[in-house]
């Protein structure tokens, strides 16, 4: 019958043998997005409305190129959850895989953006005084605080919005301050703050940011 040294010591063997197991083995790593896959699901799926490029020519559809690919992917998952409500959008995430969706945010926001420019004069006085310093007798922060005084925005947390279509600018910030766009609690909250006046004045200035 084993001793109760020897039965100790096999007993630390098999505790040193496990942890050193356990040690040496990697944590799974993320796969790694396809770009040619990223950009034949782009120009199957989305070019059509958003360019080929990533720069949509027409004011109502958002430009992607170089936007942040974990926003985009995020976009993508709750179009087709539904929680960003949008019929035409839901349809097209509802066929992409967490892949497709992976793949495409990452090309897609490899190619560089094409600037826009403000069109009114006024306005982007107003809109460049809210987007600097916000409007503090309603609480309104300075919108170059999450997404950066140029518009590029913070990777992985606040989307780029430097250069974007002041048509499609507005309709998102209307769309939040209604509620009808709900998947930015923090979005909401201040946009119920601004008028018609401001969001447009803010879209303009937007727009010319680069």
């Amino acid at each position: 019958m084993k001793s109760f040294a020897q039965l100790f010591l096999v007993a630390a063997m098999l505790a040193s043998a496990f942890s050193a197991s356990a040690n040496s083995a990697e944590p799974a790593k993320a796969a790694q997005p396809d770009l040619a896959k990223g950009e034949a699901s782009y120009g199957a799926v989305c070019a059509a409305c958003h360019g080929a490029d990533g720069n949509s020519g027409t004011p109502t559809f958002p430009k992607l190129a170089q936007q942040h690919p974990q926003y985009l992917v995020k976009q993508l998952q709750e179009f087709k959850s539904g929680k960003r409500a949008n019929p035409v959008m839901m349809g097209f995430a509802s066929a992409l895989s967490e892949d497709d969706m992976r793949n495409i945010a990452f090309w897609v926001a490899s190619k560089a953006a094409k600037p826009g420019f403000a069109k009114d004069k006024e306005a982007v006085a107003l809109g460049e005084r809210i987007y600097r310093g916000g409007i503090a007798d309603r609480q309104v922060p300075a919108c170059a605080g999450c997404h950066s005084p140029n518009g590029a925005g913070i990777p992985a947390q606040y989307p780029r919005i430097g250069g974007q279509h002041a048509e499609y600018a507005a309709a998102q910030l209307t769309a939040f301050r209604d509620g009808v766009r709900k998947n930015s609690l923090q979005m909401n909250q201040i946009a119920a703050k601004l008028n018609d006046r401001e969001i447009k004045a803010l879209a303009d200035y937007v727009a010319g940011l680069r």
